[in-house]
């Protein structure tokens, strides 16, 4: 998948997936349904037969214009800013969803073959959606067809919408495809509501909106080894600092990694305030096993929220609740911990 931060380098032509699609969740995923199409690079999302997906009539690519004939291709791609325009404006970065290591992954699994990363600064903040379409889409894109959201905005301070993206983009004979807000149990998805239910704790619905389980990825470092002293080893992860964290407390996770192809296993996300824990620490015990795992990259995937991080009186208070933790995992996991 070519990955790249100039939109002059972009491979061309494109049929164009815009937007900021922090969490590629199922929303973001509708959105990018129609570029595979129109591209022929289409691929069932997330593993869902073909029957699941939206379907989005009116693709008319017979008005596209005619792809480099050396290439004989339109490549599927996404077109993001970077930063996030929330982050450029406020001075104050932003934790997402998905940092861009795994945006690319993600991606690359539904079938973009490209993902552009508009520099976001003043210059293209203080551009009209006229300007916008005809400079970036048209002029470095050389877009076929456009994809977005209902609720897009554009353009200087978000002046321009969807509608409009769709009315300009005519004049230069580029087909746009307006895709309807999608809902999950009558409540819109959306990255913000994704965030909230990670931060109550409510981690099968952050996993519906996904469309796949919320994950966590890290290389494991040294720690302090405190697990090992009451009888419960820890992998250490170094998450990335942009990366959301959900809330603190312990999680039922699978585990991932090159020597481990699926394994269950308990994760605290705290301070540790019961050993006077300065800083935040994500440490993963995994149940029935042991090895080293020191300098391997783990991906967690989120199942269920046990219970938030607590102060105990002692060590053997704390051995104590970690071993019910356990038991709680492997009742979850129906005792295959």
């Amino acid at each position: 998948m070519w990955v790249t931060s100039s939109p002059a380098t972009a491979l061309t032509p494109t049929a164009v997936a815009l937007g900021n699609f922090d969490g590629v969740h199922r929303g973001h995923q509708k959105v990018i349904q129609p570029i595979l199409q129109v591209s022929g690079a289409s691929l069932p999302l997330n593993g869902q037969s073909e029957s699941n997906l939206v379907n989005l009539p009116n693709l008319k690519t017979s008005c596209h214009p005619q792809p480099d004939t050396q290439t004989g291709r339109i490549y599927a791609t996404m077109a993001t800013f970077s930063p996030h325009p929330r982050e450029f404006f406020s001075g104050h970065a932003l934790k997402l969803l998905t940092p861009r290591s795994e945006k690319v992954e993600q991606l690359d699994s539904l079938g973009i073959e490209q993902l552009v990363l508009l520099p976001f600064d003043r210059e293209l903040a203080s551009l009209s959606p006229q300007d916008f379409v005809e400079k970036i889409l048209v002029k470095y894109l050389q877009v076929t067809h456009v994809s977005v959201g209902e609720d897009f905005h554009f353009g200087y301070r978000r002046s321009g919408t969807s509608k409009e993206l769709q009315a300009i983009a005519s004049t230069y004979g580029i087909d746009v495809t307006i895709v309807p807000l999608q809902t999950c149990e009558g409540e819109r998805i959306s990255s913000s509501l994704i965030r909230q239910s990670l931060e109550e704790g409510d981690i099968p619905k952050a996993n519906r909106l996904l469309g796949r389980n919320y994950t966590l990825n890290g290389v494991v470092v040294q720690g302090q080894q405190l697990g090992r002293t009451i009888g419960f080893p820890t992998a250490n992860l170094q998450i990335p600092p942009e990366k959301f964290l959900p809330r603190k407390g312990v999680y039922c996770v699978r585990v991932h990694s090159a020597s481990l192809s699926s394994h269950w296993g308990v994760m605290n996300i705290g301070e540790r305030p019961t050993v006077q824990g300065t800083s935040l620490t994500v440490e993963i015990h995994l149940l029935n096993w042991s090895g080293d795992l020191y300098g391997q990259t783990l991906s967690v995937s989120l199942e269920q929220f046990i219970r938030p991080e607590q102060k105990f009186a002692s060590l053997d208070a704390l051995k104590a609740q970690i071993q019910a933790d356990c038991e709680v995992a492997r009742g979850f996991f129906g005792n295959g911990g």
